[in-house]
Parts: structure tokens; C-alpha cells; sequence
């Protein structure tokens, strides 16, 4: 029998998120049923609900998820009921030619639940991310379900199914920072804030955080900032540079995703340095550089696209390095609410004065 369960939708463009009751089948094959144990409100929520995501409305939001395994479909094997797992968006397929290259972490056919969840009067709803998680209950893909240990903070750890997981990604696994390395942070934002302590993670020493507002620079410091520029005051460019020799950052990370903040940190960088992308840009935005400058300073130019993670390699691994205390993942839970405040907790969001507000079932 399909479960009735509580839910938070968005109906329309721009509408109120409100709480309605959703109906979640029973798992087909390959496909899971888990009890949600924690919920952040991250930004890409918040894009569904003002229709920058796509147009298919009524959307079920929700995506960054610590969750229990309620019931599985026939075939699945990666879990078991009871599992406590985090959800992932990178549900791979191990069949394309990414996958067949040893590169999961591009998987060009990540899937999710075949069956759609409704409303009561059968209205199909797009699950934000392919998870839809501000729910008592959520139906995903097995492979959207990474198992964890017991004995770690759900609502920390939770984070690590989305926007956290980028930011230390965007560092560790694709602008590759080494030990000794300098790092510039431009956007200090709950992703780049993370982007902030998986340079801390890797072993920068030098670790710039870029931003124009104080409070968020100060904040930086917590995370492993070891400098701080307010790009409003001053060139964040000649800032940078003046802060490491002259030459230039080893590794720029964009946590923006504006041409002008692209800019920054392409010039920002040393010659032989890496600018990572893991800002958002939107579709109607173009990046004009001399081509001359791009060949003439080498180095790479990378998109980091969910930190470049495979989740049941890097999931539990940053989980092992909170519980050391190496990784401040409950530093980024700013506060707990419940289903009825995702509303409220977007407003917060959108004035910039917060990390994350978990949502806890």
C-alpha cells in the first residue's frame, strides 16, 4: 500500500512553498522508500521555486538529505531496510562511457526513481534533484542511497548530499589542492565557505577568502580562512596577489559564478595555476577573455559540477574526518526548524545571513 505522507510543494512560479499531503508508491525494482531523518534548504530549492531550474511545476523540494531505509524494491542490493544513508543526485550507471573510463564521478546517465510520487489528486510531481526530500517519506533510486555510520550529527552530515559537498569538492577533488598550496575562495557562501575548509582539509597554508561582506569574511576565519579581502573595499585581484608573492593563487575557486567574479579569479591565479568554477552561472551569461591570455598563462580552467564526488568513495571519508574534528560539518547547521518553516528559512537564504537551515523530522 503507497504511503500518505506530509510534504513541502511549490506549485506554481514564485508560489509559497506550502506543506501538502503527497502520495509515495511502493518501490519498484531498483528503487527505495526511506524514512527522512534531516533536510538542509539549500539554493537550488530555492531556484526550483522562482522557475530557474525548469518550468515542470508542481515540484516536491528538498534534495540535501540524511534519510533511513523504510522498504526496497525487487533487485535492489546496495541497501538494506534500516540503512541510515545520505541521499545523492549522482546516482551512476556504470555503463556509460565515463563510467567505462574508471570516471564515475561524470557519469553521463545518472538515474532516479522510475515511478513518480502525486499529490492526492494524482497530479505528478517533479522531484527536486530527483529526490524530493522535505518529506516524511521520499521514493529515490537505490544508487541515490549512500550508506552511513550510526554515530554522526544527521543534520551535519546530511549536508554532505549537496552544497557542502561541492564547496570541499570543488578544492579537493577537482581544483586538486596540495599541501603548502595557496587557495583564493571568491563568494563566501555556504559553498565556498566549504570550498574554504576542503583547502583547510587539504593542507593550504594559505587560504584567501573573498567576499563584500564582512560578517561572511569573519566567518571564513572559523572554517580555515587564513586571510581575508572585502572585494567591495579593495582590487580582490592585487589583494590576492599581494598576499602570495605577487605571483598568484595555486588554486582560485569561483563559489559566485558571475562573469566579473570569473574574471577575478582567472587573473587571480598564478601562471601555472587552476581556476575552479562551482558558482551557478544562469543561462543568459557570457565570458569574454583575450584568447592570448588563456593561452599565454596555462595552468587549467575547470567546472567543478557537484565537487566532482562519487559518493560512496567520498561520503563516509569526510565523515571519518568530522568525527576526527579535522572538518567542521556542524558548523554549517546555523539552525534546526521543521517542515512548516522551509518558507521562512528561503527569506534567510535570500538575505545572505545564513549557512544552512536543517529541517529535521
Amino acid at each position: 500500500m503507497a504511503y500518505r505522507v506530509q510534504g513541502v510543494v511549490v506549485r506554481e512560479k514564485n508560489a509559497s512553498a506550502t506543506i501538502e499531503t503527497i502520495i509515495v508508491p511502493n518501490p519498484g525494482p531498483g528503487e527505495v522508500v526511506v524514512d527522512v531523518l534531516t533536510c538542509g534548504v539549500c539554493h537550488t530549492d530555492y531556484h526550483y521555486q522562482q522557475g530557474g531550474i525548469s518550468d515542470e511545476f508542481p515540484f516536491l523540494l528538498g534534495h540535501e538529505s540524511t534519510a533511513r531505509v523504510a522498504e526496497v524494491g525487487e533487485g535492489v542490493t546496495e541497501v538494506a531496510v534500516g540503512d541510515r544513508v545520505i541521499l545523492n543526485w549522482r546516482a551512476v550507471c556504470g555503463q556509460c562511457r565515463a563510467c567505462e573510463k574508471g570516471q564515475p564521478q561524470y557519469c553521463f546517465a545518472t538515474h532516479n526513481a522510475k515511478q513518480k510520487m502525486t499529490l492526492e489528486d494524482g497530479t505528478e510531481l517533479s522531484a527536486a534533484l530527483g529526490i524530493g526530500s522535505f518529506a516524511e517519506k521520499t521514493l529515490v533510486a537505490a544508487g541515490q542511497c549512500t550508506k552511513i555510520d550510526e554515530d554522526s550529527d544527521a543534520a551535519a552530515v546530511g549536508l554532505l548530499g549537496c552544497g557542502i559537498m561541492a564547496g570541499i569538492g570543488a578544492a579537493i577533488n577537482t581544483g586538486e589542492v596540495k599541501r603548502g598550496e595557496s587557495v583564493a575562495v571568491i563568494g563566501c557562501g555556504g559553498v565556498g565557505t566549504a570550498a574554504i575548509a576542503g583547502a583547510q582539509l587539504a593542507g593550504a597554508t594559505t587560504i584567501i577568502a573573498v567576499d563584500i561582506d564582512d560578517a561572511k569574511l569573519e566567518q571564513a576565519k572559523r572554517f580555515g580562512a587564513t586571510h581575508t579581502v572585502n572585494s567591495k573595499n579593495e582590487d580582490p585581484v592585487e589583494a590576492i596577489r599581494s598576499l602570495t608573492d605577487t605571483f598568484g593563487a595555486d588554486v582560485v575557486i569561483d563559489a559566485v559564478g558571475r562573469p566579473a567574479t570569473y574574471k577575478q579569479a582567472f587573473y587571480a591565479r598564478d601562471l601555472a595555476g587552476r581556476v575552479v568554477l562551482v558558482g551557478v552561472p544562469t543561462p543568459d551569461m557570457k565570458l569574454e577573455l583575450p584568447l592570448l591570455d588563456v593561452f599565454g598563462r596555462g595552468g587549467s580552467l575547470k567546472s567543478s559540477w557537484y565537487g566532482d564526488c562519487l559518493p560512496s568513495r567520498d561520503f563516509q571519508m569526510l565523515i571519518d574526518q568530522y568525527k576526527l574534528g579535522r572538518l567542521d560539518l556542524e558548523g554549517f547547521v546555523t539552525e534546526r526548524i521543521g517542515l512548516g518553516d522551509v518558507e521562512v528559512a528561503f527569506a534567510k537564504m535570500a538575505g545572505g545571513n545564513i549557512l544552512r537551515s536543517v529541517v529535521v523530522l
